[in-house]
């Protein structure tokens, strides 16, 4: 048995009900989603009540999708299952700073709150818009970007890169891949990310973390990977402050990251919160990966059915040792 990845995923996942048999269920999620409720009234009934409208909106979607991955990593660990490794797709890499030790849930909350309005206000500075191009080779794609004057942002696994920017830019982009028939997929996001519209976003990001009390960012107790780099992240404050606001306006890595872990010994990669992109996203990049999502009580059932727990892998282990 190799090692197992606790994965979280980003906006466009979002959907009303996200979590809610968790919350009704698993008792460390009804907790936590309290204390998150204290910090962002309100936060719940979004997540189960909220239109799509109302949950594609930036400063909405992040606090309620944050709370719906943690949620799965809540549930797994009530159950005896832990993570070796963690990674995060953008904001999902905020919710891994908490489940890695780097920040407490609460100040995790707390700063995906702030991440969530610096990011609102750039979207609402610059209206943008975010496709998955499919099966386009990569080089050529990136050429194209930039004689359109959009950016190549998510490189999420092989065939398929996210394009955002300006949403005129990105209309005649859409229709050059049209006239070359190449198949793309628009995104439910609100703005332009992991772009240099973010930039604003991104400084403000880094102010709040240098400057506020309300977070103290430590070395992580197990690897978080970051978009940014591919890699686990640093140990000291100042990277880490670095790398987790310098994020809005890069790429995110994720088949990199997805490589690198698996080269590090990771075999079971568990998709937390809703859908199940991310968990494409690995089939697609690692081979003969063990692949689980977890979004309500019969996906945890199935999870810890098949796997067990981390003691009783370690005991089976020791067994055949």
């Amino acid at each position: 048995m190799g090692k197992i990845a606790f994965l979280f995923s980003g906006q466009g996942s979002q959907y009303p009900g996200m979590a809610k048999d968790l919350y009704e269920n698993v008792k460390e999620v009804h907790d936590f989603f309290g204390v998150a409720e204290a910090i962002r009234p309100g936060t719940i009934i979004q997540m189960f009540k909220g239109t799509d409208e109302e949950l594609k909106k930036t400063e909405n979607t992040q606090p309620c999708l944050f709370l719906a991955d943690i949620a799965g990593a809540l549930a797994l660990e009530s159950a005896g299952i832990h993570p070796d490794a963690v990674a995060g797709f953008s904001l999902g890499e905020v919710v891994g700073l908490a489940v890695s030790g780097a920040l407490t849930k609460s100040e995790a909350f707390r700063l995906v709150c702030k991440r969530a309005g610096f990011m609102q206000k750039a979207s609402e500075e610059v209206k943008g818009s975010m496709i998955a191009v499919i099966g386009m080779d990569k080089e050529e794609l990136i050429s194209q970007c930039r004689k359109s004057k959009v950016y190549p942002v998510n490189f999420n696994c092989p065939g398929q890169i996210v394009v955002s920017g300006e949403v005129g830019n990105m209309d005649k982009f859409k229709e050059k891949l049209k006239k070359s028939e190449v198949r793309f997929i628009e995104l439910s996001v609100g703005g332009s990310f992991h772009t240099p519209y973010m930039k604003e976003a991104a400084e403000s990001l880094k102010e709040e973390l240098k400057a506020s009390g309300n977070y103290k960012l430590t070395a992580t107790d197990k690897p978080l990977y970051a978009n940014k780099t591919a890699s686990p992240y640093p140990k000291e404050t100042d990277e880490m402050i670095d790398i987790l606001s310098d994020q809005i306006q890069n790429s995110v890595r994720w088949e990199d990251t997805l490589i690198n872990m698996a080269e590090s010994g990771v075999d079971t990669f568990i998709e937390c919160g809703p859908g199940r992109t991310l968990s494409g996203f690995v089939k697609r990049t690692v081979k003969g990966a063990k692949i689980y999502n977890i979004s309500d009580l019969s996906s945890l059932e199935k999870i810890t059915s098949e796997l067990g727990t981390n003691e009783e892998l370690q005991a089976k282990e020791q067994t055949y040792a």
